[in-house]
């Protein structure tokens, strides 16, 4: 895969770079962390999240994983507010070295435990981690429509 600046795997890459330097110079940082990209940093638009939450739908209900539209956009919002690349490096899993990530805010044991066949293995990819953390969520809740909370 080439590596295209500004596509978000560039970004992921770029992302895992800037945290290993900035844990290594011991520079605190606060509740989330989003890569060094204006784009990264802000919330991906409506019409994104949109397509990223429809199109995971899709391979969940090939999956047969029951969730919905705004039991995914519900936990979403809460979770990284929108934010492909969102690091959680201040809870009891960043302390323990596995911090969550994505618009999910998986960590990566969990992402690899509920990954769905057919989707990426890379955590920031939006249809991976979306489809993941409710495979998950459906596993431990039923859905991911009757998480509302931290899951």
């Amino acid at each position: 895969m080439r590596k295209v600046e500004g596509s978000w795997r560039y970004i992921a890459r770029a992302s895992r770079r800037l945290i290993i330097m900035l844990a290594g110079a011991g520079v605190a940082v606060g509740m989330t962390l989003s890569a060094a990209s204006p784009a990264a940093a802000t919330p991906a638009s409506k019409m994104r999240l949109k397509g990223w939450i429809n199109h995971s739908l899709d391979v969940m209900r090939a999956h047969h994983i029951p969730g919905s539209y705004e039991g995914i956009y519900r936990n979403l919002m809460r979770e990284s507010s929108g934010n492909l690349y969102a690091i959680n490096l201040w809870d009891s899993n960043a302390r323990a070295g596995i911090p969550s990530k994505g618009l999910m805010q998986v960590i990566e044991p969990t992402f690899r435990a509920y990954h769905v066949r057919g989707t990426s293995w890379d955590i920031f990819d939006p249809i991976a981690n979306i489809t993941a953390a409710c495979n998950y969520a459906a596993h431990r809740y039923g859905s991911i429509d009757n998480v509302n909370g931290p899951y």
